[in-house]
C-alpha cells in the first residue's frame, strides 16, 4: 500500500532524509523510530504529499504522491505533529467539517462522525468547543479526523503523545486492530510502543535507515540478548568468564554470550558448570534482549557505552 523509494529531502545544505527505502503491507502495523530530528516528521510528510520529495518516489495503494495527488491522499487518513484544529468548534461539530472535506453527506457524514467519535473514546466531550478540552482530548481528536473517512492507508505522527498512560493503552490497541485491515504507519520515540502496537519497526537515524525488522528480530541484536544473570553461593568472576563477557552486580553475576544466538548454549554452559562446581544457586534467568540498548547503540554510537 506504500512503496517508497530511494527518497531524499533537502533543506539546503541539509539532508534531511538521505536515500531511504522501504514498503508497508495492508495488515502491517509499521513503527517509525528515531531520536528528534532523525528525520521522521519530513518522511511522513512526503508520503503524504505534504512535501515534495527532493528526489525519489512515494507511491500510495498504487498512485504516485507527486503525479497523482488527489488519488493519493484520497487513501491517506494523516495525523500531523502538533496537529491542529478549530479551538471555536465543538468536537462532534469539527468532525462533521472534516467528513465533509472528505466528500461524506447526509447519513454516510453522520455514520462517519459516529464511528470516529466511539473509536477515539471523545463521548463523554462531544459537545465541548474544542479549545476547553485537555492536551489528550484535544490530540484524540485530531486523531479521529484521521480515521473519519475509513481510510485504507493510516500515517499517524505521534499519536500517543500528550495522552495519559490509561489513554495511551486505549489509542496503542486501536492501532493494533485499525492494522489488521489496513496500513499503519506511525512514528514515535517511545520504545514500549514497538512491542504495544507494531508487527514491524524501522530505526532511522540522521536521514538513514540504520536498522529495520520485527520487535523480536530488533531485540536480538542487544548485547543483552540471551545473556545469564546467575547468582549463587561460591560463584567467582573468574570461573565464569570462560563462558563469556562477566559483569559483577554485587553478589549477582551476568555472563553475555560471545554470540547473541547462543543464548540457549551459554544457558546449558552455566548450568553445567554450576552442577560441576556444586555452588548453591539463590537465583539464575535468561536475559531478554532490550531494544532501548539496541535503539541507543543504533543512534548514539559514540555515547552508548556512557
Amino acid at each position: 500500500m506504500i512503496r517508497i523509494e530511494n527518497l531524499v529531502k533537502t533543506f539546503g545544505a541539509k539532508r534531511a532524509v538521505d536515500g531511504i527505502s522501504f514498503g508497508v503491507e495492508r495488515g502491517e502495523v509499521l513503527g517509525f523510530l528515531g531520536p528528534n530530528g532523525s528525520g521522521k516528521s519530513t518522511t511522513m510528510r512526503m508520503i503524504t504529499g505534504f512535501y515534495p520529495p527532493t528526489s525519489g518516489r512515494v507511491t500510495v495503494g498504487g498512485h504516485d504522491v507527486a503525479e497523482n495527488p488527489i488519488a493519493a491522499k484520497r487513501l491517506i487518513g494523516y495525523l500531523p505533529e502538533n496537529a491542529a484544529s478549530y479551538p471555536d468548534m465543538t468536537v462532534e461539530s469539527f468532525l462533521g467539517f472534516t467528513a465533509a472535506m472528505r466528500g461524506l453527506d447526509g447519513a454516510a457524514r453522520k455514520r462517519a462522525v459516529g464511528r470516529a467519535i466511539e473509536m477515539c473514546f471523545l463521548s463523554a466531550v462531544v459537545r465541548q468547543n474544542i479549545d476547553t478540552l485537555s492536551k489528550g482530548y484535544k490530540h484524540r481528536t485530531c486523531l479521529a479526523q484521521a480515521l473519519i473517512h475509513d481510510p485504507e492507508v493510516l500515517v499517524l505522527d505521534e499519536p500517543t503523545d500528550g495522552l495519559d498512560p490509561n489513554q495511551k493503552h486505549e489509542v496503542r490497541n486501536l492501532i493494533r486492530e485499525l492494522g489488521k485491515s489496513k496500513a499503519v504507519v506511525f512514528s514515535t520515540h517511545i520504545l514500549e510502543e514497538v512491542d504495544a502496537a507494531c508487527s514491524r519497526a524501522i530505526i532511522i537515524d540522521r536521514g538513514k535507515i540504520v536498522a529495520q525488522g520485527t520487535p523480536n528480530e530488533l531485540r536480538a541484536r542487544s548485547r543483552l540478548e540471551g545473556a545469564v544473570t546467575l547468582q549463587a553461593d561460591g560463584a567467582t568472576a573468574e570461573k565464569l568468564s570462560a563462558l563469556g563477557r562477566v559483569e559483577d552486580f554485587a553478589g549477582a553475576f551476568r555472563i553475555d554470550p560471545r554470540d547473541p544466538s547462543h543464548g540457549p548454549e551459554l544457558a546449558a554452559a552455566v548450568i553445567e558448570l554450576v552442577n560441576r562446581e556444586g555452588w548453591k544457586v539463590h537465583g539464575m534467568y535468561s536475559e531478554r534482549g532490550e531494544l532501548d540498548e539496541v535503539f541507543r547503540s543504533l543512534t548514539q554510537p559514540d555515547t552508548a557505552a556512557a
